[in-house]
Order: C-alpha cells, then structure tokens, then sequence
C-alpha cells in the first residue's frame, strides 16, 4: 500500500494513509471540477449578464476573456508559488480567492464590477491548477497509481468543461445569471476548510529558496499582454493600437524574462526542465488539446443558442451526453496508459477524437437537429478524455518532486495559450461569412462558418498525433516506465511499502 511523502499520523496504518489518500484525491477532484466550470459556466448566462448589466454584446465577451488573460499570465507563478511556499497553503488561498471573486462576481451592479472579479477568479485559477496537480504527483508514486488518481481528476475537469455549460444553464434558467457566480462560494469555502483536513501538511521547508521576482513579474505582464492581445484581436482588431502594442510589449517582456531566467541562480522556471522530452511533448499537446478539444463547447454553445435558438437550459442539458462520454474517456485512458502506456494511449485518443470531431460537421448546418450531433459528441468526448488524462500523465512523467509546481505551471499555461489562440483564431474564421448579414441569412452563415471550424479542429487534432510520436516508445508490457527522456523523479514521490 502507498503512503504519502508526507509522514501519517502517529499510529495511522498503511490502510488508513490509504483511506486519507482516496478523501484527499476526492477533494483534488472537486477542486478540479470547480477549475473547470468557471472556463465555461458564463457562456450561456451572457445574454442575461449583458441586458441586466446594460452593457452591448461585443463587450460582453469581456466576461469571459478576463478569466481566460488573468488565468494564463499568472499560471508560472502560481506553479512556483505551490514549490516554495507550500502546495495545500497554495491550494487553500487559490480556493478562498475563488470563493471571495466568485460571492463580488454575484453581487455585481455594473459591467466593471464584473469584470474585475472574473480577473480575480482566473488569479485564483492559475494558483489552482498547478497546486492541484503538483499534489497529484507527489502524494501519488509515477506508475499506475499517479495514473489512476489523474483519471478520477482528469473526469472531474475534462466533464466540467462541459458540466459548466448544463450548471450554467439550468441555474440561469431558473435562478438568474448571479447563480453562476455564487455556486462556487459554498462549494470553494467548503473545499478550502476540508483541505486543513484531508491533504497532508506542506513538509518543513529545506534549503532557503529565493522567489525569483524579476522574473515573476516580467512572465506574468508579458504572459498576460500575449493572452489579452490573442482574446481581443477578434473584436478590436489585429492592427489596431492596443492589440500590435500588447503584442509588442508581451514579445519584449517575454524576452527579458528568457535573459533573467539564463542569468539567475534560482530562476522562476529552469530551462533545463525542458530536456525532459516527456515534458516539452506533455506540454505541446496540452496547446494542442485545448485549441482544438477545448473550443469545441464554444462554438456548439454558439450553434445551439445563436443558429437553433435554444434556450439556456436546454442549452446545457445537451451537454449531457459529451459529460458523459468525456468522463468515460478519462476511464478509459488511465487503463490505457498503464496497459500499453502513454504514447500509444495519445496516438488512441487523438484518431478517435479526430474522427468523431469530423462526425460532428452532420449537425453543423443552420436546418440540422440535435440528433445529427449525437454520434459525434459521443466519439468526439470519449477521444478527448483519453487524451486528457493521457496528456497530464506525460507532462507529469521524469519530473522531480519539488519541481512538480512549476512543471505543471508551464504545461497548464500551454493549455491556457492554446484556448486563447484557438478562440482567437477560429472565431475569426467563424465569422468571415457572416458581416451585413441579419435573420436567417445570418444564421446559415454562422452555422456554415462554424462547420468550417469543427473539420479544422479535427485536423488540429491529428496534428496533436503527429506531435505524440515524439515520445520514446515504450518496451511492450513497460507501462510507463519508459516514457520519459530525462532526468527520472529524485524519489521524494510517494514510496512503495
């Protein structure tokens, strides 16, 4: 039986630190799920957001692109910050941060008020997602046990990316758009108590670390001027002064903090993690997923609502079925990766996902009901949780365990860049045809500009599967015990007893 590196309590048997470990992967979990509603959650509730805030529909994107900017540019430190200063006190303050954004979200009275708390909300994300993983991967030993606590976490966020959208429009419907934001406030509070009680205390700090805080800063400003410049090229245009200036200063921040990392003793992100092939490929499919996977519920969102004329709920009740299937595909990928291992597992998920992705073009015409999409959401979901928990499996595999934060900040801010640019640029070439057009000229437009994007995705997706075949290939019944190039974890994960 596993324990956790983190010593249990006096007279605590390997059963009980095995009993403490199942409560603390479900509370992981249910961080996770909260992570990934709030990607999704308001996208249905804008229309209402926007008559009640009295703020007009290109503007009302704004609610969405905050949380997506601010998530994305503080992601690297909120990585360091779970290495230096504790992953559960990361852990707790991320969760308490939602839950105070997420009860100013609720109460807000004007479009600025609302804005400023989904910003917060996404700082309280990027503190989030690399604590809860770096926590995964040190209280889990690499293997199948790291394998299977990833699959009931990677469920839990691959089904909230799609979960948001049936919450989102089931309390819209019935509660108002306010319901959004304050179901995370009992929900993130209550997760933040539970974890003084079910994660394992941070050990004693070691060696004094230093924060590295020039090159903090220069990575956030620029990580958050690159998003902010990806999200808002659609609406304000690519050459406008505000979308080529953040472009401009994000490539010149970024490039100072490249010069700070190479010169520092104790830089923010070593560049020597990169040598870990299982990383660098770990984080180049995380881009890929989500520009391809992730914007899926988008721009369905957009067809169901803006081209059949669905209402909020009904909306999210059609999400039921890829929740479903995605939360099977996550399943269905833990027992790969550890049966025949990761880089078979990816090359699985990404043909599966890109042929159901390619089913889905049937129910993107401006006249085709829900059942045409039917198939394609089933196949499509079960494609894109395999790759899911397989990819996190990969970005996590040859890492040492006090580099677990960062290495999970790095590939969590690949993730967040690739929704950005995915957003970006397919909503471009969603909307190519449909300028000057109104009624139902306009709604065939949209559905025709959306099919478009659904075969480009597909064919994003095999790129994904060409990416994968850089990873070693593993020795038949070797698991994942070969999958990474690189320096192997220095043993403080979890030891088998």
């Amino acid at each position: 039986m596993s324990t956790s590196s983190a010593p249990a309590s006096p007279g605590a048997t390997s059963g009980t630190a095995g009993r403490h470990l199942g409560w603390t992967l479900a509370l992981l979990a249910l961080a996770q799920l909260i992570y990934a509603l709030d990607l999704n959650i308001v996208f249905v509730a804008l229309p209402e957001i926007g008559a009640d805030l009295g703020f007009p529909g290109q503007t009302q994107q704004l609610v969405v692109s905050a949380y997506v900017v601010f998530a994305g540019g503080f992601l690297l430190v909120g990585g360091r910050a779970a290495d230096l200063l504790g992953r559960r006190r990361t852990f707790v303050v991320a969760l308490l941060v939602y839950a105070l954004s997420s009860l100013a979200g609720g109460l807000a009275a004007d479009s600025g008020t609302i804005i400023a708390a989904r910003a917060v909300q996404g700082i309280g994300g990027a503190l989030l997602l690399p604590a809860t993983l770096s926590l995964i991967n040190t209280l889990f030993e690499e293997g199948p046990k790291r394998n299977r606590a990833l699959a009931v976490w990677g469920g839990a966020g691959a089904s909230g990316l799609t979960i948001g959208a049936l919450l989102g429009g089931v309390l819209t419907e019935n509660f108002g758009w306010p319901a959004v934001f304050f179901v995370n406030v009992p929900l993130a509070g209550l997760a933040a108590l539970a974890a003084l009680f079910v994660i394992p205390r941070d050990p004693a700090r070691g060696a004094r670390r230093r924060f590295d805080l020039p090159g903090a800063c220069s990575v956030t400003a620029g990580s958050t001027l690159l998003v902010a410049a990806l999200v808002e090229g659609p609406e304000l245009g690519w050459g406008s002064p505000p979308v080529v200036g953040a472009f401009v200063l994000a490539a010149l921040l970024l490039g100072l903090f490249a010069a700070v990392e190479a010169r520092t003793a104790d830089p923010l992100m070593p560049f020597r993690l990169f040598r870990n092939r299982s990383l660098t490929v770990g984080m180049s499919i995380t881009f890929i997923y989500m520009a391809t996977f992730g914007v899926l519920p988008y721009f369905l969102t957009v067809l169901m609502q803006s081209v059949h004329g669905y209402s909020a709920l009904e909306t999210g009740l059609a999400f039921l079925i890829p929740s479903v299937a995605i939360a099977a595909g996550t399943q269905l990928g833990e027992r790969s990766a550890t049966g025949i291992g990761t880089r078979r597992t990816l090359l699985i998920g990404f043909v599966i996902g890109a042929v159901g992705t390619a089913g889905l073009a049937a129910g993107f015409d401006a006249d085709a009901g829900y059942g045409l999409l039917v198939p394609g959401l089933v196949v499509s979901g079960i494609g894109q949780g395999i790759v899911w928990t397989a990819m996190w499996i990969a970005a996590a595999t040859g890492t040492s365990a006090q580099e677990q934060g960062v290495a999970n900040g790095i590939a969590s801010t690949a993730l967040n860049l690739g929704n950005a640019i995915g957003l970006a640029v397919f909503t471009a070439i969603a909307d190519i045809g449909t300028g000057g057009r109104t009624g139902d000229a306009l709604r065939t437009a949209t559905a025709d500009g959306e099919l478009l994007v659904v075969l480009l995705t597909a064919a994003g997706m095999i790129g994904g599967l060409l990416v994968t075949l850089a990873l070693r290939r593993q020795r038949d019944g070797a698991g994942d015990s070969t999958t990474a190039v690189g320096t192997p974890a220095d043993g403080e994960a979890l030891a088998t007893r």
